[in-house]
């Protein structure tokens, strides 16, 4: 029994290992492309490309699915061609990842080409971020948030802030360098706190003016200079519905490029059921209330679609599920209920 149980050991092991050893790979010959332009070129030459249109990503609707084609380095070449464009377009990509075969992963804006005759020969259509990435698979949603927020950096970071003078980005995206400053600029992320607030029975959500009709979901802000994020949650509370934080816990984290790129770090928060009376900022919230379990349960069952009633008025609903605000409203959904 014991050199059966030894022997699957070995086993379980070595399949850690193995995977560990892919990942390793895999992220060590990313460097290696960020850093040199040569290796690149060259990979431009072999790798996917997926294609933007002034920041909308191209997808493909096959049956009931949304999908994210991939083209080749060769598809690339012959729709460029359509347009009398020469290669040097490949240039204007940037690298966002690869497969655990190496296959490096582009992503390239064609906003200054005709969007309909490419949608026509790609047989798909460009489609606005928001609404993308809740229709395609999460591993995609993913990768398009990060490849619209890299592409949205290079857009806005093509002049020294010193000098004035153009920046150059490296042809894998990872930076741009101005060369008379010699400055070298790399893309930023902000960091926002996103809290679930709960007084143990009731958990507090909120909607903005500007969100979708009867939407609600968790108190959300950026973190100011010299703030660490425990700190930011306690001010956001207080700033936006009057409570005082008792304690947190964190959950999670998510890239969001809304509206530029966050970095969504997400905390469980306790606030005392005998001080739970909330205090609205109407300057930065339309609506605020405390929901019971029942109630929650429900709205993770509806949609956007399903919320308006014959009277005009919307039953609340929450964030899909490829929204980390949707993971906190389940998680305390499972803690209510274990």
């Amino acid at each position: 029994m014991a050199a059966i149980s030894q022997a699957a050991y070995r086993r379980a092991s070595s399949v850690v290992c193995r995977l560990h050893s892919t990942y390793v790979r895999k992220m060590r010959y990313l460097n290696e492309l960020k850093e040199d332009d040569s290796l690149c070129r060259q990979a431009q030459t072999s790798g996917t490309f997926y294609l933007f249109h002034n920041l909308s990503p191209f997808l493909q609707k096959v049956g009931m699915k949304y999908l994210v084609p991939q083209l080749s380095a060769a598809e690339m070449k012959r729709i460029l061609e359509k347009f009398k464009e020469t290669g040097q377009w490949i240039e204007n990509s940037v690298l966002i990842g690869c497969s655990d075969e190496h296959v490096p992963h582009f992503a390239l804006d064609l906003g200054a080409l005709e969007k309909s005759v490419i949608e026509s020969e790609l047989k798909g259509s460009f489609t606005d971020l928001r609404k993308a990435l809740f229709v395609v698979d999460e591993k995609d949603s993913s990768l398009l948030a990060s490849a619209q927020s890299l592409l949205q950096w290079h857009e806005s970071h093509q002049y020294c802030s010193k000098t004035g003078q153009p920046t150059q980005k490296n042809v894998a995206g990872s930076k741009r360098v101005c060369h008379t400053s010699g400055i070298t600029y790399y893309p930023q992320m902000s960091p926002v706190v996103i809290s679930l607030v709960s007084d143990g029975s009731r958990c507090l959500l909120a909607r903005q003016p500007s969100f979708p009709q009867g939407m609600f979901t968790a108190l959300s802000g950026f973190c100011d200079l010299g703030e660490n994020v425990e700190e930011t949650v306690r001010r956001e509370v207080a700033e936006e519905v009057g409570l005082e934080v008792k304690s947190l816990r964190y959950s999670a984290s998510q890239h969001w490029p809304f509206p530029s790129s966050c970095l969504m770090i997400a905390y469980h928060v306790l606030v005392g059921a005998q001080h739970a009376e909330i205090s609205m900022n109407t300057l930065e919230l339309e609506e605020a209330r405390w929901f019971g379990l029942e109630e929650i349960v429900e709205g993770l069952k509806r949609d956007a679609g399903s919320s308006k009633q014959d009277d005009g008025s919307f039953l609340p609903w929450f964030p899909p599920k490829q929204a980390i605000a949707h993971q906190l409203i389940c998680e305390w959904v499972k803690q209510q209920t274990s």
